[in-house]
């Protein structure tokens, strides 16, 4: 199936690679280089290898992983004065990849000159370390998603490896009808995603949505419409933000929330998972709940970003608990059963199996909203997306009026 091709692959030669290497995308958390001179991190993402570190005077660096003197990582190398050296034979380069010395040849400076690796530039903001991986000529903006901009104390961000590709994993998260099944009885256990009693009963009395798939600057808004009594409406609206991103709506004053799906390679992906509030900081509850993996976070084995619950151990299906209706699907966390279920599909699902039906409107969408993108970029145009205003929306849910207009509705 050549979409599928199309859409899953994004190596550096790709179609899929050169639309993802023109936004900024999720790096690392700022957490994973705390300080100057700090030990260096490996990174690895659109299926290239890279080293992130932080010099002495606070600059982020993202270059090549490999020496180029012999090819040695430089995950081994000393972050030192302003530069990482290599263990092997004390090569030294800057965060921009530029080697700065040359210790068996300081008497031939041009040589030194001559090696540079492969650098990208690498911000902070909100938490998350972003690296830009395209055409310096076309760098946009730095990225203005709306939980960038709140305060520290009112957002939280977590990050986790998921062992499939990027694809099936997004349109997981943006497939809303999901949660009847998967997340029964999981969901009203956790107070990260509990519904309130309005939110509640408005879903319980029509489990059946019409799915209305809108087209927006940055990407897709994907609305969801229940029938509430006579002359109303119910709607959820998630955010769909080219090239990996979805923002979904709060009930009653939970925090928002949103992912980043970041391809680490074709058949891997990184998650980075964040709970935010406009008006408040987190409680202490809802913080507490993050990190112990509520709501759209999942538990971590320790020093490492991979789940607890792992295909490795099953997901720690609990049979006699999906028996008893403690879970639909056996397997106990919101993030974790969407990591099972989408990783269940192979590492890069075959699409031409599927049988979509009318509730996939939004997954149709999506992908066609991707290969709209990457058909814009190959006509030599900007792809959409990168305005900061167009990044700065956000997801929503409300009771409305039948008669009122969808621009109202979504303006």
């Amino acid at each position: 199936m050549k979409e599928n091709e199309l859409l899953t692959r994004t190596g550096p030669d790709t179609p899929m690679g050169k639309l993802f290497r023109r936004y900024w995308l999720p790096a690392l958390l700022a957490e994973e280089l705390p300080e100057p001179d700090c030990p260096p991190v490996r990174v690895k993402l659109l299926g290239e290898r890279l080293i992130a570190f932080r010099d002495t005077q606070n600059r982020l660096g993202l270059i090549d992983e490999f020496c180029a003197h012999r090819g040695v990582s430089l995950w081994f190398g000393r972050n030192e004065e302003n530069g990482l050296r290599c263990s092997y034979h004390g090569w030294k380069y800057d965060v921009t990849g530029q080697c700065v010395e040359i210790p068996s040849e300081l008497d031939n400076p041009k040589l030194c000159q001559r090696m540079k690796l492969k650098g990208y530039p690498l911000v902070e903001r909100g938490g998350v370390l972003w690296t830009y991986l395209g055409p310096l000529d076309n760098r946009p903006a730095p990225p203005a998603y709306e939980w960038i901009a709140v305060a520290p104390e009112s957002r939280y961000v977590s990050k986790r490896l998921q062992e499939c590709n990027y694809l099936q994993a997004m349109e997981g998260g943006l497939d809303s009808i999901h949660s009847t099944f998967l997340h029964r009885w999981s969901v009203e256990d956790d107070p990260l995603l509990k519904r309130d009693p309005a939110s509640a009963a408005m879903i319980k009395g029509d489990p059946s949505p019409a799915f209305l798939p809108l087209p927006a600057p940055a990407g897709l808004r994907i609305c969801t419409r229940r029938n509430v009594g006579d002359d109303r409406y119910f709607w959820r609206v998630t955010q769909f933000l080219l090239p990996c991103y979805n923002l979904f709506p709060p009930y009653g004053d939970n925090p928002c929330g949103g992912h980043a799906w970041v391809p680490m390679d074709d058949e891997n992906c990184w998650v980075f998972s964040i709970d935010y509030h406009r008006q408040r900081p987190l409680s202490a509850a809802e913080l507490e709940g993050a990190k112990n993996g509520r709501g759209v976070h999942v538990p971590l084995v320790p020093g490492t970003f991979l789940s607890v619950a792992n295909r490795r151990n099953d997901y720690l299906i609990d049979r006699a608990g999906q028996k008893e209706r403690e879970t639909f699907s056996g397997v106990r966390a919101v993030g974790v059963q969407d990591a099972a279920i989408q990783e269940s599909m192979g590492q890069i699902v075959d699409r031409a199996r599927e049988h979509l039906v009318a509730t996939d409107k939004g997954i149709v969408m999506t992908r066609r909203c991707l290969l709209d993108a990457l058909a814009a970029l190959e006509r030599g145009e900007t792809p959409p997306g990168l305005d900061p205003a167009s990044q700065g929306v956000r997801a929503m849910s409300r009771v409305a009026p039948r008669t009122l207009p969808m621009e109202e509705l979504l303006s």
